[in-house]
């Protein structure tokens, strides 16, 4: 006769230690997998953009801003809180009752039911969870469209095909909501090249119809206003859709697991034997916090689609998107890759068991390196950014962009970015580790996070007169704020988790040294601002790019100990001379 499946948990516990260590290296893995497709799906959208800045106008862009909100923001609301529920790692007790109910099912034989423990059972729990999203972001989707159809201005409905690309929008949202279950079971099972691949070639498909439709409606003089944007979201939907069932589906049939929402158990565990009500609640608990964190995170974009013209829509689209190109093509994936590592930490209680010990120590320093490294980079971005920016957006985007907010928006940015990467990280930790009533604590100040962010809007905005600009710091402040939260509940966390060892603020930052060479670029750089014009963009460029490349030595020399910890053992054994730059052994 057969093990029983208790049995099996049994042995999966004994050995679980001996994956421990394998976790950090995952992380690391699938980072370097997320980094490398962000990497070549930025590097395609920037030659991408190089070309459709030539036929767009502000205008143009402006509306194709708005769409883009519109579909992030069904996307969002439908989906987000059960991606964050389903990282969740199940608690100890919770794993025993599935231990048991699946010994139960098994014994009565049960064909209708996903009855096997581990991959199989969990496997099927995403899946069917994932359904809710879709549930969830079909009647959201049309809620979404009719109030953009009542709210938005006339001047905006009546331009060139304005209704179609909004239905077109609606429909690429739907069909990208109906990858979830198969998105979710590539991602819990870490099948990062699946994900890379996947997603690069539907964003390609995305450029590259977009693209395409732009060039010939530029050539042939026609006028079809977003339209082109929104035939390529659709091609970018309906690919990822094909890609991602092609290869999950062969991992779920191997696991005997369906991409419908089949039955698990008759168990009371399971809302209508299909939905796990742990991840119900936690879902649910979520989902009240994930709306302030998209009023936060998009509010910039709310405030400004309500307030500000349509050009100036454009302005701030194009700067903001440059300047975001740092947090999506590094921060995103080291931020979701860290997730995994983070929710196998122990729950708020102090870590008695060798496994649970291990662990926290490996994310504590995954923690504590991410965010010197933050750091150290912020000094660049504060010292070099802003003087830098308005010369590499001149020579990228035109002159036509010149004469916009959009090189005062992208200097200011370069202070904001250093707050994106900081809060980003902390709050990766606080959304795996955090219990349920510590959720809702957190959504409660967030409330008042987003009267800040709201108030400060405002008054840039009408009072001040500061326009995209003011909405930057407006964003500033509210990250700031959640930054002060989530770096007091992980020194909270660490402490009474950790046996009293927090954080220490002292080494994290960068050395004075450090500080002193940045400072002293930004003045270089300050001085060399007031002889605009002389040398043309590149001769400006080049001037500008040695005192950066002599900050970025100096810094180099002075953060080398740190700086070296991320080279291999290997090459410092293969070339022994690199031991002369640090005191690493």
């Amino acid at each position: 006769m057969s093990r029983t499946q208790a049995d099996l948990v049994k042995e999966k516990t004994k050995t679980e230690p001996s994956n421990v260590d394998s976790l950090p290296s995952k992380s690391v893995k699938g980072a370097s997998f997320l980094i490398l497709l962000q990497i070549g799906c930025r590097a395609l959208a920037f030659i991408v953009n190089q070309i459709l800045l030539r036929f767009l106008s502000p205008h143009i862009l402006g509306l194709s801003a708005q769409l883009e909100l519109f579909s992030i923001s069904t996307l969002y609301f439908a989906r987000e809180s059960l991606r964050n529920a389903l990282q969740h790692k199940p608690s100890d007790d919770e794993q025993t009752k599935t231990a048991e109910g699946v010994g139960r099912e098994e014994e009565k034989g049960s064909d209708k039911a996903a009855v096997s423990y581990g991959t199989t059972r969990r496997m099927q729990e995403v899946v069917n969870l994932s359904h809710a999203a879709i549930a969830i972001g079909f009647p959201l989707t049309l809620a979404f469209t009719w109030l953009y159809l009542q709210k938005a201005d006339t001047a905006v409905l009546e331009s060139h095909h304005m209704r179609s690309s909004l239905y077109t929008y609606a429909l690429a949202t739907v069909i990208e909501l109906l990858n979830e279950p198969a998105f979710n079971v590539a991602r819990q099972e870490m099948m990062y090249a699946t994900r890379a691949s996947a997603e690069f070639l539907a964003f390609f498909t995305r450029a590259l119809i977009s693209c395409s439709v732009s060039i010939w409606v530029g050539v042939s003089g026609r006028n079809l206003g977003v339209l082109p944007f929104a035939v390529g979201q659709l091609g970018y939907a309906v690919t990822l859709n094909v890609l991602y069932f092609s290869n999950v589906y062969p991992v779920c049939a191997r696991n005997a697991v369906s991409l419908l929402a089949k039955p698990i158990t008759s168990s009371t565990d399971y809302f209508v034997s299909r939905f796990s009500r742990p991840l119900i609640k936690r879902t649910a608990t979520l989902y009240g916090q994930n709306i302030f964190n998209q009023l936060l995170t998009y509010g910039d974009g709310y405030l400004i689609a309500t307030f500000a013209s349509l050009p100036s829509q454009g302005a701030y689209a194009l700067a903001s998107n440059y300047g975001g190109l740092l947090a999506r093509i590094i921060l995103q994936p080291i931020e979701e890759s860290s997730r995994s590592l983070f929710g196998r930490l122990p729950a708020s209680q102090p870590a008695s068991k060798a496994k649970d010990t291990a662990i926290l120590s490996q994310a504590k320093t995954h923690l504590t390196t991410l965010l010197r490294l933050y750091l150290l980079l912020s000094l660049f971005a504060t010292c070099l950014g802003p003087p830098l920016a308005p010369i590499l957006l001149r020579l990228v985007a035109g002159s036509r962009w010149t004469h916009t907010e959009a090189p005062a928006v992208l200097a200011t940015y370069c202070y904001y970015i250093p707050l994106l990467a900081i809060n980003g990280i902390l709050e990766a930790f606080v959304s795996v580790v955090a219990t349920d009533p510590q959720i809702t604590r957190q959504t409660v100040w967030k409330v008042a996070f987003f009267g800040a962010f709201a108030g400060t809007g405002f008054l840039v905005l009408r009072v001040l007169g500061m326009g995209a600009r003011g909405l930057v710091l407006a964003n500033a402040v509210a990250m700031g704020l959640r930054i002060c939260w989530s770096w007091a509940f992980v020194q909270g966390y660490l402490r009474s988790v950790g046996h009293g060892e927090g954080l220490r603020l002292g080494s994290l930052l960068p050395s004075t040294g450090s500080v002193a060479i940045g400072v002293a670029a930004r003045g270089a750089l300050v001085v060399l601002e007031s002889g605009t014009g002389r040398y043309g963009g590149w001769g400006e460029l080049l001037r500008c790019g040695l005192v950066a490349g002599v900050c970025v030595i100096g810094v180099g020399f002075f953060e080398r100990d740190f700086l070296m910890g991320f080279v291999p053992v290997g090459l410092l054994e293969r070339f022994p001379f690199l031991r002369r730059f640090t005191h690493r052994k």
